[in-house]
């Protein structure tokens, strides 16, 4: 039977453990009086069983349509951008001092979530194709895949910076550079990128520091911003805000000890405890032993990710780098998302996947979730062909 099951026993088990997780931590955050009655379990319930419907039918597709549909699912990707940046504030409400989402008949949805699978899958893509097409490793043939990359990866960033949204412009940002310095590019170029990134982004967190009103205007940061900037280096010291977050979420995890406090008894009100937060309101139910077992079902999902990217790598290109996409999303939402909630990182808006409540998050971690085992099952069949 394991052998019909083409290897998904594991990528299934961790899965239900996620959706197991996330609903019980989602309903212990409803039952804080903040959210006045609001049914977030049911919610999240429904987009959890429409991404594993999802899931069902994206196995149906070939990966090799995928393949060729890749381009014209980044380009409908980007037009989804551009039209909620034009779109009228009837349909295209700021919500938290950004223009991300859509809002129709009471139902919102944030194209930038499900762009980051897309950009993913046009990125794996287009590695696959331009190492078919030139067979010849040399630099110029180097160089023109990493401009390829840089422009597949500049034209959303660029979009969601002006919503804006700099959390998850940083995410496309490490998508982009994770793949770029897998990708295979010569390494003297890859350094010299690398190299000039890093002087990039010190020298703008030096204009922070030093020049902060210029480089909030000319950045076209805004405020709030910048004072989560400020919080996160200590230079703000307010109760208000960012810092009256990290200070909730830290009592909570603190609060939890080594086993929690138990289902139904969480009492630190946390902003955003359903979303962002979500990880501190595990701290407080289930304590230490429940954030290690959080820690560790995303170290077995990435550790999968790794060795079916290695696997795969010779002989499918495009499943690989779906693979090392994906691992990319996961590790900085995981690493960001912890991170703010213990005080190590800064406050963004970044969800952790597959447990934070919010359907355009579900539904764009489960259709990403859906193409790794899409890649995993077309692997399995074909190690059982060679064995028969």
């Amino acid at each position: 039977m394991n052998k019909r099951l083409y290897g998904l026993n594991d990528l299934l088990i961790l899965l239900f453990g996620f959706i197991f997780i996330s609903l019980v931590a989602i309903y212990n955050a409803q039952q804080l009086e903040q959210y006045g009655g609001e049914n977030f379990l049911l919610k999240q319930m429904f987009w959890f069983v429409l991404g594993l419907v999802l899931i069902g039918l994206i196995q149906l597709i070939d990966l090799g349509t995928i393949h060729f549909l890749s381009f014209y699912l980044y380009l409908a990707g980007i037009f989804l951008l551009v039209i909620l940046y034009f779109s009228p504030e009837a349909i295209a409400p700021e919500i938290n001092n950004a223009k991300s989402w859509f809002r129709i008949g009471g139902i919102t949805f944030q194209p930038s979530e499900l762009v980051k699978i897309t950009t993913i899958v046009y990125l794996a893509s287009t590695i696959s194709k331009h190492k078919e097409k030139h067979k010849n490793k040399n630099v110029k043939n180097d160089l023109k895949l990493l401009l390829k990359l840089i422009l597949i990866g500049v034209f959303p960033v660029g979009i969601i910076i002006l919503q804006p949204d700099f959390g998850t412009a940083m995410v496309y940002l490490a998508i982009t550079g994770g793949i770029i310095f897998l990708s295979g590019i010569n390494w003297k170029i890859i350094s010299s990128a690398i190299l000039f990134f890093v002087l990039a982004v010190g020298m703008i967190g030096m204009m922070v520091v030093k020049f902060p009103d210029f480089t909030q205007a000319t950045l076209h940061i805004a405020p709030y911003q910048m004072d989560r900037i400020e919080t996160w280096l200590g230079f703000s010291e307010s109760d208000a805000d960012d810092s009256f977050h990290f200070k909730r979420s830290i009592l909570a995890i603190g609060s939890g000890q080594l086993t929690g406090k138990g289902i139904s008894n969480s009492e630190v009100y946390i902003p955003e405890a359903q979303t962002d937060f979500i990880f501190s309101i595990i701290g407080e139910t289930f304590g230490f032993t429940g954030c290690a077992i959080v820690i560790l079902l995303y170290f077995l999902l990435i550790f999968k990710l790794v060795s079916l990217g290695l696997k795969i790598h010779q002989n499918n290109e495009f499943g690989a780098f779906i693979c090392f996409g994906y691992l990319i999303l996961l590790f900085i939402h995981t690493f960001q998302n912890i991170g703010m909630t213990i005080g190590v990182m800064p406050i963004t808006g970044i969800p952790l996947l597959l447990i934070s409540y919010g359907g355009s998050s579900v539904l764009s971690a489960m259709i990403g979730y859906a193409l790794i085992i899409k890649v995993n099952s077309e692997q399995a069949r074909m190690d059982n062909s060679l064995f028969r």
